[in-house]
């Protein structure tokens, strides 16, 4: 996904050649994101499984608040602003929360 180094004729080789090299690093990043991401969201697939299997709450306030209070604090460790981390890592709690509700439905149902 590489973006391309035509919109910028005037550049020196040297300039662009590096400006690839980083974009590819970003591209390599984006992809390592994503794969994590998506072994998280199995992982979380199965806590979900889990908690409808044994009738527990599909939300659980005290761990996500731990966690983001972690996240938070590696975020600052790593040079990363924590509102942003934090932020982030909200987005994916609710994300999860609404599988673990599908989940439990499901199971209720009997459609699991």
């Amino acid at each position: 996904m590489t973006t391309s180094n035509a919109a910028t004729p005037d550049a020196d080789s040297a300039v662009l050649d590096e400006l690839t090299r980083l974009r590819d690093s970003i591209d390599n990043i984006d992809a390592a994101v994503v794969h994590m991401l998506a072994e998280r969201f199995k992982c979380t697939q199965q806590v979900g499984r889990l908690k409808a299997e044994h009738r527990l709450p599909p939300a659980d306030p005290g761990r996500e608040a731990r966690q983001i209070a972690r996240l938070r604090a590696l975020a600052e460790s790593a040079k990363l602003d924590p509102a942003f981390a934090e932020k982030f890592l909200t987005f994916i709690i609710a994300e999860v929360i609404r599988h673990h509700e599908r989940i439990a439905d499901d199971t209720a149902n009997g459609t699991a």
